[in-house]
C-alpha cells in the first residue's frame, strides 16, 4: 500500500517537483517550531563552542538582513516570484530529475520562508556559524535555516545544470564544425 501511495505521489514530475517542495516545507516548519519551543526565551544554545550555536533569530529583511524591516513587501515578492517560477518552470529542465530536485527545493525554501513572513511576521533563522576571536567577540555568517539552505541548494544546482548543458552544447559544436 505504501509503495504504491509513493509511486503515485512520485509518478508525473510535477509531483515529484511537489513533493520535495513538501518535505523541504515541513522540515523547514518542524526546526522552526523546535527552535521556537526549545530556544526562544534563552535566545541561543552552544552546539560546538566558538563555531556553532543554534539561535533563534527573527529577520525582517533578506538574506544577510538586507532590506531589514520590510518584511511584507518582501512577502509579495515571494508570492511574484512563485508565480513566475511555476510559468517558467519549463526552463528547469523539467526532463531530469536533477532539474525537477532543484526546482522543488527553491519552490519549497520560498513557501517555508513565506509561511514565516506570514505567521510570525519575520522569517525566524536558527543555525549560526561563528568563529570566537580574542576579546570575546564573535565573526560570523550570518543565520539561516532549512529554507534557506534548500533555495541556495536549488540555485546551486541551476548553475551546475546549466553549465553543464551549455560545456555540453560547445563540445557537440565544436565536433560538428
Amino acid at each position: 500500500m505504501q509503495t504504491r501511495l509513493l509511486q503515485s505521489v512520485l509518478r508525473t514530475p510535477n509531483r515529484r517537483v511537489a513533493g520535495i517542495a513538501f518535505l523541504v516545507i515541513a522540515l523547514d516548519q518542524l526546526t522552526k517550531q523546535l527552535v521556537f519551543r526549545l530556544i526562544r526565551y534563552t535566545g541561543e544554545q552552544p552546539v560546538i563552542d566558538g563555531f556553532f550555536k543554534l539561535v533563534y533569530w527573527g529577520n525582517t529583511g533578506a538574506a544577510w538582513s538586507l532590506f531589514r524591516g520590510n518584511n511584507m513587501l518582501l512577502a509579495l515578492i515571494a508570492i511574484v516570484a512563485l508565480v513566475v517560477l511555476f510559468f517558467s518552470r519549463h526552463h528547469f529542465d523539467s526532463r531530469s530529475l536533477l532539474g525537477q530536485f532543484a526546482f522543488g527545493l527553491i519552490c519549497g525554501g520560498i513557501i517555508g520562508n513565506l509561511i514565516d513572513r506570514l505567521w510570525a511576521k519575520h522569517v525566524i533563522d536558527f543555525l549560526y556559524f561563528y568563529l570566537q576571536q580574542r576579546g570575546g567577540r564573535e565573526l560570523g555568517f550570518p543565520a539561516f535555516n532549512v529554507a534557506d539552505s534548500a533555495i541556495c541548494t536549488g540555485v546551486g544546482l541551476v548553475f551546475l545544470m546549466t553549465w553543464r548543458n551549455e560545456r555540453r552544447g560547445a563540445v557537440e559544436k565544436q565536433s560538428n564544425g
